[in-house]
């Protein structure tokens, strides 16, 4: 609550949609830093996952991944934000996009992070 991400109406708590676009787009990759290991099979995230792996060139090295035994990718290793991450997101791919998109800014280098800044911002109006 002392967040104002969350408001209290009728004694249910609502999300401050304003507030938490403000909060992602602008305060991810400062409050959730990302980490990276080492090479790992795991499932693509960032700039390497849909919806962005359709609009940025792919570049030759090794692209990020969460680690996850049963990913169908080799990359560098981008620790997810929960470790149940990678099997919530092949359970759900508006998930997917999303967490991906959420790595994006985080993580990526600037063109990366402006083209998910802009999508994630649509899917949060």
């Amino acid at each position: 609550m002392k967040s104002r991400l969350l408001h209290n109406v009728d004694e249910h708590l609502h999300v401050a949609k304003a507030a938490l676009r403000e909060f992602l787009l602008h305060g991810a990759k400062y409050a959730f830093p990302p980490t990276f290991g080492a090479a790992t099979r795991g499932v693509p995230t960032a700039y390497a996952a849909p919806p962005l792996a359709s609009l940025i060139s792919q570049p030759s090295e090794l692209a990020p991944v969460w680690p996850d035994p049963a990913g169908e990718r080799r990359g560098m290793a981008l620790h997810p934000l929960y470790p149940t991450v990678p099997k919530a997101a092949r359970a759900d791919p508006v998930l997917y996009e999303s967490l991906a998109l959420f790595d994006a800014l985080r993580s990526g280098a600037a063109r990366e992070r402006e083209l998910a800044s802009q999508l994630l911002g649509e899917r949060l109006t």
